[in-house]
């Protein structure tokens, strides 16, 4: 299968290299791999240049944008600016953040399994971290939820979803929507990969109300998202957490931003969460 990856960059010196590194040594290697150098103060462009002169099959853009690390948009944004100079010849386009190490058959693995089943739409590997010099496995979600550092789409599915969107909650109405439209999600857990920056770290303080506005975007219902807001300050053990999210679905209540799904998509995303939460209950 023909996989194509987008890595958007922004001032990822200090961890690019190590994820370029275990891409060129895959046993299955991509078609084309983009690295959008969005923005970067640092010596991310050099770094990213070595490994350009070394494999035909990379290519560097280099992007201008705001410095501001805001979830969802900037990192949409530069991902299609990456996008856009592909052909069409892909089976798999994989979404890759800049700061991951992955195993030598990452790549086989994920080609392997949309070979397998015809209905898979997307798949990954699981996200671990360095915690007191191990890796352990960062348990920010459902162990079902393909991170958004480590996105691979079938290209029908990619194409039923309406690609990507550029706002926070994009990693999980990507997902949503791949459901909505019968497509079947995969995360292996024998794929373990470094994240080498705990997800959120870079964020700027404005960006503590945009996971409250999602779900607003994402149709949830505000029983949804306090549901959602309780489940986050109680995993992260801060009320903080909470107060964000309900203040940020308020505003956009009050605000009316632009949703990220029809209404009858809605409906769907609120029963599938809704009988989520009735199975846990159960057990």
């Amino acid at each position: 299968m023909n996989i194509y990856i987008v890595i958007p960059a922004h001032n990822e010196a200090d961890c690019i290299s190590l994820t370029l590194e275990s891409i060129v040594k895959q046993t299955l290697l991509p078609k084309q791999l983009v690295i959008v150098n969005d923005n970067s103060t640092d010596n991310t462009k050099s770094i990213v240049e070595k490994f350009v002169s070394k494999h035909s099959w990379i290519t560097l853009i280099n992007s201008t944008s705001s410095n501001k690390h805001l979830p969802g948009s900037k990192i949409i944004n530069a991902f299609y600016k990456g996008f856009k100079i592909l052909d069409s010849n892909y089976d798999i386009i994989c979404k890759f953040d800049a700061d991951l190490i992955f195993p030598e058959n990452y790549l086989e693995k994920i080609s392997n399994h949309f070979k397998g089943n015809a209905k898979l739409g997307m798949a990954a590997g699981f996200c671990y971290i360095s915690k007191n010099d191990n890796w352990v496995i960062e348990n920010l979600t459902r162990k079902d939820h393909i991170r958004g550092a480590l996105k691979a789409y079938r290209k029908k599915c990619f194409n039923d979803i309406g690609k990507l969107k550029p706002a926070m909650g994009w990693d999980t109405v990507d997902e949503l929507l791949a459901q909505y439209y019968d497509w079947e999600l995969l995360t292996d857990s024998s794929l373990h990969v470094k994240h080498l920056k705990p997800t959120g770290i870079n964020y700027n303080k404005s960006a503590k109300y945009l996971q409250g506005e999602a779900m607003y975007k994402m149709r949830y219902g505000f029983l949804l998202n306090l549901l959602t807001a309780l489940k986050m300050g109680v995993k992260k053990r801060k009320i903080s957490y909470f107060n964000n999210y309900m203040v940020g679905y308020c505003k956009a209540v009050i605000n009316k931003p632009d949703r990220l799904v029809t209404i009858s998509q809605g409906v769907f995303i609120r029963k599938l969460r809704w009988k989520n939460i009735l199975q846990k209950l159960k057990k």
